[in-house]
């Protein structure tokens, strides 16, 4: 059974950064695809990033290319989203999802993803 647990969430003043994580564990992820989430208050859940387990292929949200990185570190099962030059309007709950089999042009859409961490918060304020 895929289980996936965000961390690193928290309270970051804006135009800082912070680095949050997700592990996964369950299954073997190399057919898989990483991906990344937000959900505002009153809004719906938007595409962040989300990377591929084998090759690396990336994709972002146009709000923050430039701004966010996602990686992987294979050893430990676990993804990364590092978050910088934070803005008041990243504030969200962040969700890891898992996919596998997702096709490249796919990689945005939640409804390919299978499997969905509880979520941490962050807030951007000062």
């Amino acid at each position: 059974q895929v289980q996936l647990v965000e961390s690193g969430g928290g309270l970051v003043q804006p135009g800082g950064s912070l680095r949050i994580s997700c592990a996964a564990s369950g299954r073997t992820f190399s057919n898989s695809a990483m991906g990344w989430f937000r959900q505002a208050p009153g809004k719906d859940r938007e595409f962040i990033a989300a990377i591929r387990w084998n090759g690396g292929t990336r994709s972002y949200a146009d709000s923050v290319k430039g701004r966010f990185t996602i990686s992987l570190d294979k050893a430990k099962n676990t993804v990364y989203l590092q978050m910088s030059s934070l803005k008041a309007e990243d504030t969200a709950v962040y969700y890891c999802a898992a996919g596998f089999g997702i096709i490249l042009s796919s990689l945005q859409s939640s409804s390919k993803y299978n499997h969905w961490g509880q979520g941490t918060q962050v807030t951007v304020s000062s």
